[in-house]
């Protein structure tokens, strides 16, 4: 059974009286098609108006569904020939973060991202998508790789943020987030980066700094959670809906804050109703963002990213 979520509790009644009538219609022999039908348009017409109208806290718990597609979907549906690899040649390998060469629609290039799992024991082998600074540094090998072999550079954000015990702590988890920001801001390849899911803190940022920021519609992108947020403003937790509200973190805020450069569309009623089509509309996305990105020069290239980055947050304020 779908994971279905409360605002969605009346399209899922009246895909069960679609259910029951179709039963019924089929063991009693009654033709009930025009019953049916009036009730699929209904159906369609409460999905377009509940994803039409939808507040960021509801846009956060689709980003955080746990059916959305993660990193593996996006690589198995867009690009070739993935040879993943491992470890960041200082500690171990982390699993929640995946990387590895392949080819996106012929060209070689370099794949990125975040891993959250399907279900509680994915998750917890993915460490739910939590990064180590292994996995950072992981990255940022093969981010250096593609440098050198000339491949672009494609991230997949999708976490709730750094993982944050002791042991990451005392392997330099702040150090390997800041050194994956820097070395991602003087790499000399077209980087594009892309939220499909949840973007949280510095565990994000780490693999956003891009020549262009895609977000699917459904996604959100901050340095700190609703319910972190809550948590230090208000000291309550349980005002992340609230909160959610005034941190500006879904897509489309971002699209308007100039922080994303694009939002990507997702299928009615999220990603994860229909990921192959998803990963159809982020593939076109790509390409177009590639297609730019190759034409400029590398030094011009890195230019371009560093005044990307220094105009994000510049407020422009009236003379006293």
């Amino acid at each position: 059974m779908p994971v279905i979520l409360d605002f969605e509790k009346p399209i899922q009644e009246l895909e069960l009286k679609i259910s029951e009538l179709r039963n019924f219609s089929r063991e009693k022999g009654i033709d009930l098609a025009n019953e049916i039908s009036i009730l699929e348009n209904r159906v369609r017409e409460v999905r377009e108006a509940i994803y039409g109208n939808l507040t960021p806290w509801q846009k956060v718990l689709i980003a955080r569904h746990s059916e959305r597609p993660n990193t593996y979907d996006y690589i198995n549906y867009l690009f070739t020939d993935f040879i993943e690899l491992h470890g960041d040649r200082l500690f171990g390998d982390d699993p929640a973060v995946v990387g590895g060469i392949c080819r996106f629609r012929g060209r070689a290039v370099t794949v990125v991202g975040h891993l959250k799992g399907k279900d509680t024991k994915e998750n917890l082998a993915r460490n739910f998508g939590m990064a180590h600074p292994e996995g950072y540094r992981k990255a940022m090998r093969l981010m250096k790789q593609a440098e050198k072999f000339r491949r672009p550079v494609i991230c997949f954000i999708d976490t709730p943020g750094a993982y944050c015990g002791m042991g990451a702590e005392e392997r330099g988890q702040s150090e390997a987030i800041a050194r994956s920001i820097m070395t991602m801001a003087t790499l000399k390849t077209p980087i594009v980066s892309v939220v499909i899911g949840e973007g949280g803190s510095g565990g994000a940022i780490a693999f956003g700094v891009g020549d262009r920021i895609l977000m699917l519609e459904h996604t959100i992108y901050s340095v700190i959670s609703p319910e972190g947020y809550a948590s230090i403003l208000w000291k309550d937790a349980s005002r992340a809906r609230e909160a959610a509200e005034a941190i500006k973190i879904t897509a489309q805020d971002l699209f308007e804050l100039g922080v994303a450069d694009q939002v990507v569309p997702e299928p009615l009623g999220g990603a994860h109703r229909d990921p192959e089509a998803a990963a159809a509309n982020l593939g076109e996305a790509l390409a177009k963002a590639l297609e730019e990105l190759l034409e400029i020069e590398p030094e011009k290239l890195v230019a371009a990213r560093y005044g990307k980055f220094r105009t994000i947050g510049s407020l422009m304020r009236e003379s006293i």
